[in-house]
């Protein structure tokens, strides 16, 4: 789904993925559900902030596997290409930005960014999220540590 490349787009964006997570039998409450919606929240934000072309959107995608959760982010500006390495390091207290991807990169299984598919500019930021095989209601225990238990951790 494209979003308008401003606040109010990432917001709806990350609202959109985590009714989706619910419907895919993740409910809201759910570890897997919060540290999706949240890392969908850091990577809309990015492209609302970094990758911004006037009159150009971004785009969302969702997707699931038998054992991975995938949200990709897509924007129109080619330049700006977020550092993936799995060595990523914690901003310094004093830095006023880079904490989204270095939360991204302690909460997903996988991130990364590649260009942006079908010769158009841009480029595709993503993150994996390893579920387990079958989602349970109301609740499914995963392997994944509560995100913010994870995020105060950090600080």
């Amino acid at each position: 789904m494209q979003f308008t490349s401003t606040p109010r787009g990432a917001r709806l964006a990350r609202r959109l993925a985590s009714h989706r997570l619910d419907d895919w039998g993740h409910p809201y409450t759910s570890t897997t559900n919060e540290t999706l919606t949240l890392i969908t929240a850091e990577l809309a934000a990015n492209a609302v902030r970094h990758g911004h072309v006037p009159g150009r959107d971004f785009r969302l995608r969702l997707l699931r596997t038998s054992t991975a959760l995938r949200v990709e982010v897509t924007d129109t500006r080619t330049e700006r290409r977020p550092t993936t390495a799995p060595t990523h390091t914690p901003p310094s207290p004093g830095d006023e930005s880079g904490r989204g991807l270095f939360l991204v990169s302690q909460l997903a299984d996988r991130f990364g960014c590649e260009p942006r598919t079908g010769g158009a500019p841009g480029k595709t930021v993503w993150a994996e999220l390893d579920v387990p095989s079958s989602p349970r209601r109301p609740t499914s225990p995963t392997t994944h540590p509560d995100p913010i238990s994870r995020i105060s951790k950090m600080i």
